[in-house]
Parts: structure tokens; C-alpha cells; sequence
């Protein structure tokens, strides 16, 4: 035989009363025996239909034979429990016509002998079962409060198993309450299934101290959340304008019910209801009221509770950003700790377990972003909001350049600078890129330079490489005996700008010049070149790139015009078809293009457009023409099925 587990005890080793293990081992073996119809695989509805395991008549028998026997108090509950479950699961069986009374009175029997454990609860749940499948729901649901009200582990099981019928259900079930502890819990477990407001009015009846008020309280406002939030990032507008007037009716009592229970400041935890008070009135507009709650709340908070003390704080701060119509130097002075705090909380400088902050992180750059672009200060509301519109004027990113480096910042600039996501190189690497567009290459190459590692990153593959057809996968596999950099390959654009200009190798540089110009569109190879969090990480199609920079980056227009400049230089025939039909896919691009950006289109998806009959153009009709006896048009008509369709048309 094998060895035993690190850990384990061997029961050759020590000394056990030989009969109490017999008998424990018994039992074991019986609780074993019992997972056959207690124990079954999980099944979906769209599982095949298996039967269920029936409890087996033997093994009830042999069950009850045991439990009749047994002597010890720790075995006979246990086998207790199984006899009651193998019973339940019987009953079940049968069918709800069954009104077998073996469960009660077994549970009568016995149940007086044993302490109230939890395997006593345990047992308590199948006799609450048992009247449950009777349809008597009263019983079942008191029976179910007394479970849940034992211990955490049975609140879950006992909650779900909680069901209320009707009004007249619900007093017989209050009436078998037998002490204020018990009655408090029947009305938990009903707040806890849709009826919070009322429950808490019923316990706070019964007693303002009661511990239970607490889990209500919060239930009561995260629904009040729910149904009356606007969902939106704007503090300013708390009650949705969709939220339907019972819905506005509900979030106006539900104030009214905590605040009058705060005033009166009687609870076990009287900051708790002052701050729940103060938010819910800030919900519902009545910032005055909410101001008030806050302030009681702030001088009963618990000194050594961080986490209380944060929630106040981030309540204070929503209060604050709600009531703030303008932003001048003063406001910005008492902002500074706050948003600081908040963005230490984000970064994880500052810790407080169990703190809900993000909403109030998201809500406040959102609304001082706004509030700043009203007044006109574009700058500092795109520092916490940031737009992609912003970046289209260079002026603005000036602005942001000068107050990045700006070495003596105001508290609040340092502040405010920790919700700005980009650096002064991001900044630099994206005016360089809008220059390469306008053909500034010279001066796109002095702001690269200074883009830090922006400049360096590789692009994937060779952005003076073209093909027939277009394959990225193809350019990006193939081997490179060069690999470019954003800065690289501006270097060797020059280059190809002053060889053209000095009259050296006009045609192949020209040509080279008009690869890497259609390289840097959506349709070449160097997608990454303009890829960035200003212009778009992930546009894996035009209508993914923002609709400011997507003609930019779509555009073939600079790359056409090359092309038709190489063909001018061309001294054959196959070097004027290949510049010609690299101008058709540029042309083809621009078809592409004009459904894209088509405001019929705005809508569909990338998948939605259906490009399988592009007007030919005029490039096909002079490949047609002027070079069907080249070897480069045959290789056209094997690689292009859109030119091949077109030759069999025409």
C-alpha cells in the first residue's frame, strides 16, 4: 500500500475507542450511499433529459434501522439529518400530492435532543422543504427566516428559498414569529426580495438599534440607483430624464423614509443614515437637504474607519461637483486635495479596501471637462476630458506642449495634469505625423527627433514594398534585410525627395516614394505609422479611425500622384503598367473611401458594405488600352480579380 499524505493522521498510530470508530465509519459509508439521489451533475434545458436518482428503498430502511440504534449523540443527529433529506427527496419524488407527515413528526421526534448546530439548521431547511412542496408557505417561510438568521453560511440557501406569496401568506408567517428577533427577520428577508422600504420602516418599528436596518438601508440604495440614476458621467443631472414618474415618486419616499429616520438620530449607527439621507436627497436634486444630512454625518464619523471617512469624502466631493456652475481660482484652490486624492486611489497610492470610488473618479473628469469647454478654457478640459477633435488644431497642442514643460506649475496644474494620459514626445510624434501628410517632411523629421520612443518603435513590415495585392500578413512574414522606424523611414524619404530633385534615378525613387505614401494609408502596410491613442491604437478598419483624422489616413491622393510622377519618368512599357495599376488601387481606395464616409453609411458596420462591383475607373481602361502586351498586365489579370472581371465584361 501507498504511504499516507503529508498531514494525514494513521489511525494505527493512535488510540480511538475501537466501537465509536466502527460506528463512525458506518455512518460514513451511509452518507455515501445517500449522494445517489442528494448528489446529481448539473443539467441545462438544452441538455438531454436523464432521470433523476430516486432514493432507494433498501437504503431508507438500513437509514432509519441505524438511527433507531444508534447511541451516540454526534452520529444520531447526522443520521438524523440523512433520514429527514432521504424523506424530503422521497417526498419530492411523489409528487405535491403527497401529504406524507413523516418529515414533521421525525422532526419532532427527534429534533429536541439535539443542539442547535448546523446540522440542526441544515435539518431545519428540508422540514421548511417539506412545507414548502405542501404549498404551505407560511410555515415554510418561517422556518426559512429561523435557518437564515443562524449563520452566514445558511443565508444564501435560505434566501433563495424564501417566497412570499401574498399579503394574507405573509401575516401568518409574521404571526410564528415568537420573539421581536424573529419578526425583524421575516421583514429582512422581505426587504431583501423587493420590499426594502417597507421593511425598514417595519424594523425600525420594532427596534431602531436593530443591526439588520444597515444591510436594508444599503439594498434600498443601490435599487434607488438603479431605477432612478441616469447612468450618465454628468453629476449635474442626477434623476435620469427617462426615469418614469413612480419611479421619480419611489425615489422622493425613499428620502423622505431614511431622512426622517436620521433626524431623529436614534439607530446603532446614526452616520450611516445621515450619509445615506444626504445622497439620497442628492439623487433626488435636494442638494440643500443632502448638504445638511452631510454635515451631521461628518461629526459622527467613526475616527479609525478609512473607509467610512472616504465614502463621506467622496460624497462631499459629488455634492460639491454638482453645485458647481463656474470655475475661477478659488474653485480650482479647493479642488486641488480632492482630485488629488481620487487620483492617488485610481494609481493605487492610497489604499482603502472595499471603497467604491471609480464612478467618482470617471463622473468628476467627465463634468470638469465640460464645464471647463463652456467656459472656453479647451486647454484644461482637455487635460481631464481629452477629445480627439482637440488635436486637430495645432494651436491647442502648442498649448499643451508649453504646460507640460512648463517648470513652475500651480498646485492645481500638478493636480490636474495627473488625469492627462499622453506626454509632450506622444504630442511631438503627433504633429511630426501630421506633417508627413502635408508633405513637410523636413520639419516632420525635427518634432520626430523629438518624440523619444515613439521614433524608435518598429514598423512591421517594409513601407517601400508593394505587391499586386495587397497582404500585410505577406509583408509583415517576409524577411527584411532593413527595419524601419517612424524616424528611419522620414530619413530615407528625404533621401528619395533630394535624388529625385537632383535628377538621380527619377523613376525607381519617385516609385519608392509613392510605395511608401500608399504604405501609410489604411491600406498599406504601415498601419502602425499613424496608429496611436490620439488617432486610434486598434482601427482595424477606416470607419474604426476617428472621423476627423479618417480622410488623412485613408487618403491615396499622394500616393496617385506619385505614382502618375513615376510614370512619367518610366522608360518602358512594364515600368508604365505597374505605375498604372498601382494609380487603379489608389483609385479604388477613394471608392472605398466614398462609401465609408458616405452619412448614409454612418451607421454599418465594417461587415455591411458589399464592395463586389467597384466602378472600374479610369486606370483600368488605360491598362486595357495601353498595355495588354506587357508581361505585368498578364500578371494583372492572374492576381486582380477585380481587373480580370472588368477585361471579361469589356
Amino acid at each position: 500500500m501507498g504511504s499516507l499524505s503529508p498531514g494525514l493522521t494513521d489511525l494505527k498510530q493512535i488510540k480511538l475507542d475501537k466501537r465509536r470508530l466502527d460506528n463512525f465509519l458506518s455512518y460514513l459509508i451511509l452518507a455515501k450511499k445517500c449522494e445517489s439521489f442528494t448528489v446529481n451533475e448539473v443539467r441545462y434545458s438544452w441538455d438531454e433529459k436523464v432521470p433523476a436518482h430516486l432514493p432507494d428503498v433498501l437504503l431508507g430502511a438500513e437509514l432509519f434501522k441505524a438511527l433507531d440504534k444508534s447511541k451516540d449523540p454526534y452520529i444520531k443527529e447526522r443520521l438524523w439529518f440523512q433520514a429527514i433529506r432521504y424523506q424530503y427527496f422521497k417526498e419530492r419524488s411523489a409528487g405535491s400530492e403527497n401529504n406524507s407527515e413523516e418529515i414533521p413528526s421525525l422532526f419532532k421526534k427527534y429534533g429536541s435532543a439535539f443542539p442547535k448546530n448546523m446540522t440542526y439548521y441544515r435539518t431545519l431547511g428540508y422540514l421548511a422543504g417539506h412545507y414548502f412542496n405542501q404549498k404551505d408557505y407560511s410555515e415554510a417561510n418561517y422556518l426559512y427566516s429561523l435557518c437564515y438568521n443562524f449563520s452566514s453560511t445558511m443565508k444564501i440557501p435560505s434566501k433563495w428559498s424564501f417566497h412570499p406569496q401574498n399579503e394574507d401568506d405573509w401575516n401568518k408567517s409574521l404571526s410564528l414569529a415568537k420573539t421581536k428577533e424573529e419578526k425583524a427577520t421575516l421583514w429582512q428577508m422581505l426587504g431583501l426580495a423587493g420590499d426594502e422600504a417597507r421593511a425598514i420602516e417595519e424594523i425600525y418599528a420594532i427596534d431602531p438599534q436593530s443591526e439588520k436596518l444597515e444591510l436594508l438601508l444599503s439594498r434600498l440604495i443601490n435599487m434607488t440607483e438603479i431605477s432612478s440614476y441616469s447612468g450618465t458621467s454628468n453629476l449635474v443631472s442626477i434623476v435620469s430624464d427617462s426615469a418614469s414618474k413612480a419611479e421619480k415618486t419611489i425615489l422622493t419616499n425613499n428620502a423622505t423614509l431614511v431622512g426622517r429616520i436620521a433626524r431623529n438620530n436614534n439607530t446603532a449607527k446614526p452616520c450611516f443614515w445621515n450619509l445615506a439621507a444626504g445622497y439620497l436627497n442628492y439623487l433626488n436634486g435636494n442638494d440643500g437637504a443632502a448638504e445638511s444630512f452631510y454635515t451631521k454625518a461628518k461629526i459622527q464619523l467613526p475616527k479609525n474607519d478609512k473607509l467610512i471617512i472616504a465614502q463621506y469624502k467622496i460624497l462631499d466631493w459629488t455634492l460639491y461637483l454638482s453645485r458647481l456652475k463656474t470655475i475661477n481660482a478659488k474653485a480650482e484652490s479647493e479642488m486641488v486635495e480632492p482630485i488629488t486624492w481620487l487620483a492617488n486611489l485610481r494609481d493605487g497610492k492610497d489604499t482603502i479596501p472595499n471603497l467604491r470610488y471609480n464612478r467618482a473618479v470617471t463622473q468628476s473628469i467627465s463634468l470638469l471637462g465640460a464645464l471647463y469647454k463652456k467656459q472656453g478654457e479647451l486647454l484644461k478640459s482637455n487635460c481631464f476630458d481629452s477629445k480627439t477633435e482637440f488635436y486637430t488644431h495645432n494651436e491647442n497642442i502648442e498649448s499643451l506642449k508649453a504646460l507640460l514643460s512648463k517648470r513652475e506649475k500651480t498646485p492645481f496644474e500638478v493636480a490636474m495634469l495627473r488625469y492627462y494620459h499622453l506626454t509632450i514626445e506622444d504630442l511631438y510624434y503627433h504633429q511630426a505625423l501630421m506633417l508627413v501628410y502635408q508633405e513637410k517632411i523636413d520639419q516632420a523629421i525635427l518634432l520626430m527627433s523629438k518624440s523619444g520612443k515613439n521614433a524608435q518603435a518598429q514598423l512591421l513590415g517594409n513601407p517601400f514594398s508593394i505587391h499586386i495585392n495587397d497582404c500585410h500578413d505577406c509583408d509583415f512574414e517576409a524577411v527584411q534585410k532593413k527595419k524601419y522606424t517612424p524616424l528611419s523611414f522620414l530619413n530615407e524619404i528625404k533621401i528619395l525627395k533630394t535624388e529625385i530633385a537632383a535628377g538621380k534615378n527619377t523613376y525607381v525613387n519617385t516609385f519608392l516614394l509613392a510605395d511608401a505614401y500608399y504604405n501609410i494609408t489604411h491600406y498599406g502596410n504601415a498601419r502602425t505609422f499613424y496608429q496611436s491613442e490620439i488617432t486610434g491604437q486598434d482601427a482595424t478598419s477606416p470607419l474604426d479611425i476617428p472621423e476627423v483624422f479618417r480622410p488623412t489616413f485613408t487618403s491615396a491622393k499622394l500616393a496617385e500622384k506619385y505614382y502618375l510622377r513615376a510614370r512619367l519618368y518610366a522608360k518602358t512599357k512594364e515600368q508604365k503598367a505597374r505605375c498604372t495599376f498601382m494609380a487603379a488601387k489608389c483609385e479604388r481606395n477613394d471608392i472605398y473611401n466614398a462609401a465609408y464616409n458616405d452619412k448614409a453609411n454612418q451607421h454599418k458596420y465594417y461587415w455591411d458594405f458589399d464592395f463586389k462591383d467597384i466602378p472600374s475607373g479610369k486606370y483600368f481602361a488605360e491598362l486595357k488600352n495601353s498595355y495588354q502586351k506587357t508581361q505585368y498586365y498578364q500578371e494583372i489579370l492572374k492576381e486582380c480579380g477585380y481587373f480580370n472581371t472588368y477585361i471579361k465584361k469589356n
